[in-house]
This record gives structure tokens, C-alpha cells and sequence, in this order.
């Protein structure tokens, strides 16, 4: 790698490389201002947008009084009259352009050798309100924003530790997105934490546009045919300092609005706030409840299957549950559309104005629900069943957890289709394996079973 190249010391060869390498010409909200400091040329550089004006006014109207004989010869000494805590020197070029492009102001004064960056920069940021997707009936009713200082500060407010440590790295040759690795020194374990940093460090793509998603696969590499999440993603301030207590790592992203969670497994996968704020007794009962209505989900429409396969499995007591109407679509093609369409109306009701999704639901209801019955397309035992699949669906708060269970899903359907009962077992057998071998950056898979 190329050293950087230092700053000159004369004014004009700094303001000339600087507008070299950037459009100052071409982008409106570039900014480059020229001013007279203590009897000496200068020039400062911004991103209109990015820059707090009253902070900056204040700032240069207090240096603007600086007289001749008031001013320093370097960089250093001119920074202790700045009425601003915020401010350090910048010795090379490249350092100077990655300043301007996060929003901060640099200064350049001639017969320096050293800028000056000013940390006054703002950022577009919305209410710091309850997630959609996570809430809790007892718990605090804050979240994630896509301002990486506020979400740390959320969990600063909650951990009043020196062992806290927030440690920020930049990823991405273009976007140079911030990522801050959020651990307690005294709990974390020292060689995940290398791990992760070693890895994050040496990640090689040109921007991190899709935040977290984009570095979670720039860390899985070659692991994505598994479809269980290696990542727990959370929303909530409360649940991320929770589990950095519990020892754990968590990697917040900038501009984006949760954070990844290191180890995790699949009984931290199931896991959601309201556990944490409930009685003993109620946390375990909702717990179990969940575990029990994941593994329903995950079997209710192949068992239903394999014995419409084998009707004389079915004890007499449970003969409610054969068809008796006629099925004039195979029974298979009947849940692998209906997988379909429930994923078909999630789109639609996810991308319909919320003026609208009231008839959107009636007409789903009605017309999909009813109609397609009573014309024959499906029977009513199958809606049943496919009906609670997409309700319970929706019992787990990890939507990357949800998904995988679906695919796992349809592969058992599909070879409880072709091979009967020995490919209901093969893919039981599939879904075991995926589950015990799903590795996680820390090395542990969701049963926690540490591998070679």
C-alpha cells in the first residue's frame, strides 16, 4: 500500500490537490470557502447538508478575532484557541478527503503543514421510537436509528461501565462505512473478538450500501446454502446491551438500524424482548410456547402430507382429519401454491399504501379464502392448515429464522411427495444436519457444540 500523501505548506498547493481529488466543481453541495485567519490565507472545506451552520458560525466567529500577533505558527497551538472540544489536526491528504466526505469541516491555513478538522457535521435522523418489528409490552420504547452515534449512545446510557468499549473500524473502499464492534473487555471472549476484527479488517468490497446484510455476507464467505441465520439481529438498545452483558459482541453498521449479535444459537434465535421483562414462570411459558409452535410449524403440512399418503396410518379417532371432498389438484401442488400465495400477500400488504390494506385484506380473505374452495382449486382441510403455517409464522422474531423454517419446510414436503415415508425421514435427517452444522464466526454452531 501507498503511503499517503503529506500536506504542502504552502496554501494554494494544498487547495489545488484537494480540488484534484474532489469535484468541488461538479457537486453543488461541496463547498470550499475562502477566509483570512490571523493575518493568513485560509480555506475550509464541507458537504452543505452535513454541517451544523450555528455550530460553524459560532466557531468562526470566535477564531475570526484572532489578530497577527495572536497567531500560532502550526496547527497544534491554533486548536487550543478553537472554543470546541471536537477539533484535531490531519497530516495527509487522504485522511483530509475522508474528513470532508463524513461531514466534518477541514481547515486549511498556509504556512501550515497540518489541516485542521472540525467534528461539527450533522445528520438527517428520525424519532428514536419503538421498532415496528420488535416491540415489548413492559420494556423501554426505544430503538435503533441510522445515526451511528445516537445508537451507541443508546447503549452507553444503559451500561455505565469503563469495561464497555466501542471500537470503531471503517469497511469499503468507496462507502468507508463505519462499523463499531460494541463488547465488554471483562466478559467478551478475546478470541472471538480478534476473530471478528481480523475478519472485518481484512474484508475487500468497494461499499457497504446494504449496511449490515452486506457485511453479514462479506463475513459468511462460501457458509450461505445454509439457510438458518447466522446472525441474531436486533433493534432494540435494551436487548443489545442485555446480551453485551451476557458477554457477547455486538457490530452496529452506520445507516443502519439494528445490531448483529456474536454467538449466537438457535434458543437465542427464539428469543425476543418480552422474555426478559416477564416473571420466571411466564418468560419459560412463553418461551416453550414458542419452541413448540416452531416445531409444528416446521411439521404440521408434511405429517399432514405423508399420511393422506398412508390413510391407514390415521387411528379411527382421528378420521376427521382424511379429506372427504374431492381433490382435484394433487395434494403437494396444493401447499406449494399456497406457500407461494402467502408469500404473495405478505408483498402485496408490505407494498400497499396504508389506505388500502384494509380492502386488500377483505379481498384476500373473502375472494382467495372462500372462492378458491368452492371452485374446487384447493380443499378446506389444506387452507386450514396452511392458515395457521402463516399465522405462526409470525410467533418468531427472527424473520431470518422464519424464512429458513419455510425453506425447510418445502423441501420436506417435496420429498414426502416423491419418496413417502423414507423422504419425510431424509429430510428430517437434512434439517438435523443443517441445524448441528451451521457454523458461526465464533466456531459454535446453534447447539452450541464447539467444531474442529
Amino acid at each position: 500500500m501507498a503511503e499517503p500523501q503529506k500536506l504542502y505548506w504552502k496554501l494554494w498547493q494544498n487547495v489545488a490537490c484537494m480540488n484534484h481529488l474532489l469535484p468541488v466543481e461538479e457537486s453543488f453541495d461541496l463547498i470550499q470557502r475562502d477566509i483570512r485567519l490571523g493575518g493568513r490565507e485560509a480555506s475550509f472545506y464541507f458537504i452543505d447538508g452535513m454541517m451544523n451552520d450555528e455550530a460553524l458560525l459560532k466557531i468562526l466567529d470566535s477564531i475570526l478575532k484572532i489578530t497577527p500577533e495572536e497567531m500560532p505558527d502550526d496547527a497544534q497551538n491554533l486548536i487550543k484557541k478553537f472554543p470546541y472540544t471536537e477539533v484535531e489536526t490531519i497530516e495527509d491528504f487522504d485522511q483530509a478527503v475522508r474528513m470532508v466526505l463524513s461531514g466534518m469541516t477541514v481547515l486549511f491555513v498556509d504556512g501550515y503543514a497540518e489541516a485542521i478538522q472540525i467534528d461539527c457535521r450533522t445528520y438527517p435522523v428520525r424519532s428514536v421510537e419503538e421498532p415496528d418489528m420488535d416491540k415489548s409490552l413492559r420494556g423501554s420504547k426505544d430503538g435503533f436509528v441510522e445515526t451511528l452515534v445516537f445508537d451507541t449512545a443508546l447503549i452507553r446510557r444503559r451500561i455505565r461501565d469503563p469495561n464497555l468499549v466501542m471500537e470503531i473500524v471503517e469497511v469499503g473502499t468507496s462507502s468507508r462505512s463505519d462499523v463499531v464492534l460494541c463488547y465488554m473487555k471483562n466478559l467478551v471472549d478475546p478470541a472471538l473478538l480478534e476473530t471478528v476484527r481480523s475478519r472485518i479488517r481484512a474484508i475487500e468490497v468497494p461499499d457497504l450500501c446494504m449496511n449490515q446484510q452486506s457485511l453479514a455476507q462479506a463475513l459468511i464467505g462460501t457458509r450461505w446454502y445454509n439457510p438458518f441465520p447466522k446472525f441474531k439481529f436486533t433493534e432494540r438498545p435494551d436487548t443489545t446491551a442485555a446480551c453485551i452483558m451476557e458477554g457477547k459482541l455486538s457490530i452496529l453498521v452506520d445507516n443502519a438500524p439494528s445490531a448483529m449479535i456474536l454467538p449466537t444459537s438457535i434458543f437465542d434465535m427464539i428469543e425476543e424482548a418480552n422474555d426478559y421483562y416477564f416473571p420466571a414462570w411466564t418468560s419459560l411459558y412463553l418461551k416453550i410456547s414458542r419452541v413448540l409452535i416452531l416445531i409444528v410449524t416446521v411439521f404440521l403440512t408434511p405429517v399432514y402430507l405423508l399420511l393422506m399418503h398412508n390413510p391407514q396410518w390415521v387411528p379411527p379417532l382421528f378420521d376427521f382429519v382424511l379429506i372427504r371432498d374431492q381433490i382435484n389438484i394433487p395434494l403437494i401442488w396444493q401447499l406449494l401454491i399456497l406457500e407461494l400465495a402467502i408469500d404473495g400477500l405478505r408483498l402485496a400488504a408490505l407494498n400497499t399504501p396504508n389506505m388500502l390494506s384494509t380492502p386488500l385484506s377483505i379481498f384476500a380473505g373473502l375472494v382467495l379464502g372462500e372462492f378458491s374452495v368452492s371452485s374446487g382449486w384447493f380443499n378446506t382441510e389444506v387452507m386450514l392448515y396452511m392458515a395457521f403455517v402463516a399465522v405462526a409464522n409470525y410467533t418468531q422474531p427472527n424473520f431470518e429464522l422464519g424464512y429458513a423454517v419455510k425453506f425447510m419446510r418445502i423441501i420436506i414436503l417435496i420429498l414426502t411427495a416423491l419418496f413417502d415415508l423414507p423422504g419425510f425421514l431424509a429430510g428430517c435427517i437434512l434439517l438435523i444436519l443443517l441445524l448441528c452444522t451451521n457454523r458461526t464466526l465464533s466456531g459454535r454452531n446453534y447447539l452450541n457444540v464447539k467444531l474442529n
